[in-house]
């Protein structure tokens, strides 16, 4: 049985997409089957694998209104031992479409239950705010894990977004656990970065990855090249950061 990691955070910026791509990219190396599926409208999870995100048949968006199986909506073989469910701006309306239906929070969970054991891992990209879709995100994940910038406002959310998965702990999901949180966007030539590492670390009671991810123009480049870091640039920092990262998620 696979394991259903969240990716989340509802501030936008802060390395979310760039994470749940590489990440995935990376475990994917390390010799993981993994399924990515991209809960954001904007797609660029999609895009950052190569996708198309216009031309995909069969969504996400298809998917929970049940108008196509989970294997239907499966892209296979995106990348070496990648798969992936597609994401585009057609999502933004689920939210309207299920706002009758008692079962909405738990979509997604439903349709992913049967293909769960055929992956190591599944990695979900959810959208930058808490809204529906990061719900299913957390009804279907089995842990949530936070990227957060290295930048002064970094705690401001944190705890918000801690809440809200005790939230769907308490009332939807008993399973769900907090992954742990990883630094992104790390200047290692301020002390700001240092500094937001130590004051998340010492206000917070989740586990923070040692490995912490890089600026790098590599990682910002490689979205629009529609590969992974490990892909466009295999020996840079950040596809170092990311093989680092993936072998400490997967160490557990």
């Amino acid at each position: 049985m696979g394991k259903t990691i969240a990716i989340t955070n509802q501030k936008g910026g802060v390395g979310k997409t760039t994470t749940a791509i590489n990440l995935s990219a990376a475990m994917a190396e390390l010799g993981k089957k993994i399924l990515v599926i991209d809960t954001d409208p904007q797609g660029n999870m999609t895009s950052g694998f190569g996708v198309n995100k216009n031309e995909v048949e069969n969504t996400v968006y298809e998917l929970m209104l049940g108008s196509c199986s989970t294997e239907e909506a499966i892209i296979k073989n995106v990348k070496e031992n990648i798969d992936m469910i597609a994401s585009n701006v057609n999502l933004a309306a689920v939210e309207i479409e299920l706002i009758d239906d008692d079962n909405r929070n738990f979509v997604l969970r439903n349709e992913v239950e049967w293909v769960k054991n055929k992956y190591d891992y599944i990695i979900i990209d959810c959208p930058p705010s808490l809204s529906m879709l990061t719900v299913n995100a957390m009804t279907t994940a089995d842990t949530v894990l936070v990227p957060i910038q290295c930048e002064y406002y970094a705690l401001e959310g944190l705890s918000q977004l801690i809440h809200t998965v005790n939230l769907v702990k308490s009332g939807l999901n008993p399973e769900l656990d907090l992954e742990g949180v990883v630094f992104t966007m790390y200047d290692s030539r301020t002390n700001l970065s240092a500094q937001v590492v130590d004051n998340v670390k010492s206000n917070i009671q989740a586990r923070v990855y040692e490995t912490v991810i890089p600026r790098n123009i590599r990682l910002a480049e490689a979205p629009s090249y529609g590969k992974p870091i490990t892909e466009y640039d295999p020996r840079s920092a950040g596809a170092e950061a990311y093989i680092n990262l993936a072998k400490e998620v997967i160490r557990g």
